[in-house]
C-alpha cells in the first residue's frame, strides 16, 4: 500500500510536517523510541498508509514524501518500551498527533481506548492496552501557513507606557452579539462591532485566553460541561478548531491583521507548563506517546509525574527537546501568525531548574536572548502551585508580571478594610518594593482588579461569597478570599441606594486602576457591568454564565471607562517608565512623589500606622531622573477617599498656576477650578492637575453638588 508513495530520507529539520510545493518533509523527536510509523489518512478519516521513518539524525526521525499535498491528514504510532516504572509509556496502538501540527481535524472523543493502559485493570497504569485509539483521535493536517498580509501589515508596536490590556475570551466576548458575523469565532472576535467597541474604549492590546488546541476534560464532559477557558493545551502550534468557522487557520491570521489595522496588539495566553495528558492515569494523545521520559518532569519514582501545576504533569524545560518545542512554538506564533506577545500561564513552572525556581532558568535565558521573542510583549503569571512557586517580582526584564497583590490590596481598600492606606500607596505607585531592581521599568507590574479567574468587577461589589454551584463541585472550587463586598445585598438588587453604591465603588476601583503607575489590564465585560452571577471560577461555563452579557450593558459606566482611559493616555505623569521614590527634582526642587493627609499636611509615621485611616493624597510629578526629551512640568494630585465626606486641602500651587479638578467619581462636572480646599464626597476618587493661570479664578472655594442617586 505504501509503494505508491516515494519515501526518501528527507531532513531532520524543521520539525513537523513541512510542505514545499512538491511534497512533505516529516520530522519528529523521540529519544527513547525504537520505531516511528507515519500514518496517512484519507478524507473520510480512514487510516490507509503506514510508513516507517527509518532515517534518524540523533533523536530526530524523518522522511520525505514527494507528491503529498496540503490537506493530507496524518498521525504517528511510536514503538518503544512500555515501562512506566522507568518513565517509558510507548504504545503503538495509540495514534498520536504531531507535536508540531499546524492544524487539527477536531478534538479527541473520550473513550477508554485513548489510554495506554487498561482502565479498571488491577495493575492500573502498569497494565497495557491494545485497543486502537485512531477512531477517537483527531488527525494532524498538512498545511502551508503562508498568508498575504498586505503592504500595511506592520505591528502597532505600542510602548509599555502606552499599553492598556483587555483580557478577553474569543467566544465569550462575541457569543451574545447578534450583530456579529461568526460569533464565538476568530472572525467574530475581529468583526467591525467589536473593533469599534475596543477602539472607542481606548485599549491598545487584547489578551486572548488560550487559543492553542485544547481538550474538554473527560470529567467535565461526564457532567455535561466543557472546558471553556482552555487551559488544557495539547497542540502548541494549531489554533483550536472550535474557533475556526471553516477550518482554515488563515482565519486566525485574518483576525490578527484586522486588529493590527485598528491599532490593537494581540497577546496570547499560552499554556506551556503542562499538557492535557495529565498524570500517569491520563490519556496518551501526543507527548506521552512520543517520549514521556523526555518531555515531562518525573519524580524519583519515575512512574509518577512531577506536578507543580495542579493538573497532573509539568513539562520538563530542562530537556533541550522540550525547550526547543516551546521556543519553536513561540517563534511560529510571532513570525507566521504575527502575534505581538504572550502571557505565560503558571510561568514559575517554566522557570524551574531541577524542580526549583531559577530566574536564570534555561527557558528564561532562551527567551531573553532570542532576537524574535525578546522584542515582543512578555508577561509572566509569576506563580505555580509547587514549592517556592510564588515569585512575584522575581522575573528578569523584559518580562512583565501579573500583580495579584495589586488586585487584593485595591479591593480591600475600597471594601473598607483597616490598615490598607500604606498598602494602597505601594500599589498605586507601581509596587516598587517588588519590581524596582535590575533596571526594570515601572511598567513591570501588570495591575488588574479582575481577570478570567475570579469575580468580575460587578460581582466584586455584588457578592460577599462565591456561588459556583453550577460547576458541579458543591461550591468547593474557586477562591474563598475574594476581598469583595456586596454593598448590603447579596446578588442582584433593585434598591436604588445599593445600585448607586455599587456604581460608585466600580468607578472608584476602575479609576484607581487606570490612575496607578504600571500597566493596567481590564477584564472584558467589566466596562459593561457584566456579571457571572457570583461564579468566581467559570472555567467550565461555556454558556451565558461565562459569556459577556451585552444586553445589560451600563452605558454610563462604559462612558466613564472611556473617559478615564483617555485621560491616562493624555497624561504622561500617570504612565511613567521610571519609579517614583519621593526624590527631589533638580528642575524645581520638588519631590516627584509626595503623600498627604486630607488637611494637606505630609503623612507622618503615626498616620501610616493608623489602621482607621481611609484617605490618601498622592501628589505626582515626572520622576526626578526623567530625561530632557520627556515632559517634566506639571503635576497631578490624586485623592483616594474610602471614608466619609470631608474637606480636602490641596497642595500649594506654584505662582501663576492653580489646581483644576479634572476627574471625580462622585461628581458629574469636571474641568472646574479648585481653590485651596474643596469638599470631597464619601467613597470617591478625585484627580486635580496643575494648570497655568490665564486669569485668576473668581471663587475662593468650591462646593460641588452631589450627583443624583449617590449616597453621601
Amino acid at each position: 500500500m505504501s509503494e505508491r508513495f516515494n519515501l526518501t530520507a528527507g531532513r531532520p529539520y524543521p520539525l513537523g510536517a513541512t510542505f514545499d510545493g512538491e511534497g512533505v518533509n516529516f520530522a519528529v523527536f523521540s529519544q527513547h523510541a525504537t520505531r516511528v510509523i507515519l500514518c496517512l489518512f484519507n478524507d473520510q478519516g480512514e487510516e490507509t498508509v503506514l510508513l516507517n521513518l527509518t532515517e534518524r539524525d540523533g533523536h530526530i526521525w524523518h522522511g520525505y514524501i514527494s507528491g503529498l499535498q496540503q490537506g493530507q491528514q496524518y498521525g504517528f504510532r511510536v514503538h518503544g518500551p512500555y515501562e512506566p516504572q522507568n518513565g517509558h509509556r510507548f504504545n503503538p496502538h495509540k495514534l498520536l498527533i504531531d507535536p508540531y501540527a499546524k492544524r487539527l481535524t477536531g478534538h479527541p472523543i473520550w473513550n477508554d481506548a485513548l489510554y495506554g493502559y487498561q482502565i479498571g485493570h488491577a495493575d492500573k497504569d502498569l497494565s497495557f492496552d491494545k485497543r486502537d485509539s485512531a477512531p477517537f483521535m483527531p488527525r494532524s493536517v498538512v498545511v502551508d501557513p503562508a498568508f498575504s498580509w498586505g503592504e500595511s501589515s506592520g505591528h502597532p508596536d505600542h510602548t509599555w507606557s502606552d499599553t492598556v490590556i483587555y483580557e478577553a475570551h474569543v467566544k465569550g466576548l462575541t457569543a451574545e452579539r447578534r450583530d456579529v458575523d461568526h460569533p464565538g469565532k476568530f472572525l467574530g472576535m475581529s468583526s467591525d462591532p467589536i473593533l469599534d467597541h475596543l477602539t472607542k474604549l481606548g485599549v491598545t492590546a487584547v489578551e486572548l485566553l488560550p487559543v492553542q488546541a485544547f481538550v474538554n476534560d473527560r470529567f467535565l464532559v461526564d457532567r455535561g460541561l466543557t472546558n471553556y477557558w482552555g487551559y488544557m493545551s495539547y497542540g502548541f502550534f494549531a489554533p483550536d478548531p472550535r474557533y475556526l468557522s471553516g477550518g482554515d487557520i488563515a482565519e486566525f491570521q485574518q483576525m490578527v491583521a484586522r486588529f493590527h489595522a485598528a491599532g490593537i496588539e494581540v497577546i496570547l495566553d499560552v499554556v506551556y507548563n503542562h499538557t492535557a495528558e495529565g498524570d500517569q492515569m491520563g490519556p496518551t494523545l501526543c507527548l506521552r506517546g512520543f517520549d514521556n521520559a523526555s518531555y515531562y518532569r518525573l519524580n524519583e519514582d519515575r512512574r509518577y509525574h512531577a506536578d507543580d501545576t495542579g493538573t497532573g504533569n509539568s513539562l520538563n524545560m530542562d530537556h533541550p527537546a522540550t525547550l526547543r518545542l516551546v521556543m519553536d512554538s513561540l517563534r511560529y506564533w510571532v513570525q507566521v501568525m504575527r502575534v505581538d506577545g504572550f502571557r505565560f500561564d503558571l510561568a514559575s513552572t517554566l522557570a524551574r531548574t531541577g524542580g526549583q525556581f531559577n530566574r536564570d532558568a534555561p527557558f528564561l535565558k532562551a527567551v531573553r536572548q532570542d532576537p524574535v521573542l525578546n522584542r515582543v510583549k512578555l508577561i509572566a503569571e509569576p506563580w505555580d502551585v509547587g514549592p517556592g512557586g510564588y515569585q512575584l517580582g522575581a522575573y528578569p526584564a523584559p518580562f512583565k508580571e501579573w500583580n495579584d497583590r495589586y488586585r487584593d490590596r485595591v479591593r480591600a481598600f475600597w471594601r473598607g478594610d483597616e490598615g490598607m492606606v500604606p498598602k494602597l500607596s505601594s500599589r498605586v505607585a507601581g509596587s516598587a518594593i517588588r519590581f524596582d531592581h535590575d533596571g526594570r521599568p515601572a511598567t513591570s507590574s501588570v495591575n488588574f482588579l479582575t481577570a478570567h479567574d475570579g469575580f468580575t468587577l460587578m460581582d466584586t461589589v455584588s457578592y460577599n461569597t462565591k456561588h459556583n454551584e453550577a460547576n458541579g463541585e458543591d461550591n468547593r472550587d474557586g477562591h474563598d478570599h475574594n476581598f469583595s463586598d456586596n454593598c448590603g445585598v447579596e446578588g442582584p438588587s433593585d434598591d436604588p441606594e445599593v445600585i448607586a453604591r455599587r456604581a460608585r465603588r466600580r468607578r472608584n476601583m476602575m479609576a484607581t486602576l487606570i490612575l496607578s503607575q504600571g500597566t493596567p489590564m481590564i477584564l472584558a465585560g467589566d466596562e459593561l457591568g457584566n456579571s457571572q452571577g457570583g461564579n468566581n471560577n467559570a472555567y467550565c461555563q461555556d454558556n451565558p454564565i461565562g459569556w459577556v452579557n451585552w444586553k445589560t450593558a451600563d452605558p454610563e459606566f462604559l462612558e466613564f471607562c472611556r473617559k478615564i482611559i483617555a485621560y491616562r493616555k493624555n497624561t504622561p505623569i500617570l504612565r511613567q517608565r521610571r519609579f517614583l521614590h519621593s526624590q527631589t527634582r533638580l528642575i524645581d526642587g520638588l519631590p516627584d512623589l509626595f503623600w498627604r493627609r486630607a488637611d494637606g499636611e505630609p503623612m507622618t509615621a503615626d498616620d501610616w500606622a493608623d489602621p482607621t485611616l481611609k484617605f490618601l493624597g498622592m501628589e505626582v510629578r515626572m520622576a526626578r531622573n526623567s530625561p530632557p526629551y520627556e515632559p517634566r512640568l506639571g503635576a497631578a494630585y490624586i485623592t483616594f477617599n474610602a471614608g466619609g465626606a470631608q474637606e480636602v486641602t490641596l497642595p500649594a500651587a506654584p505662582a501663576g498656576e492653580f489646581w483644576r479638578r479634572c476627574f471625580d467619581t462622585a461628581e458629574d462636572d469636571i474641568l472646574v477650578p479648585a481653590a485651596i480646599s474643596t469638599q470631597m464626597q464619601a467613597d470617591s476618587v478625585a484627580v486635580f492637575e496643575l494648570v497655568r493661570q490665564v486669569s485668576t479664578p473668581k471663587s475662593k472655594s468650591v462646593t460641588i453638588k452631589q450627583t443624583k442617586g449617590q449616597p453621601a
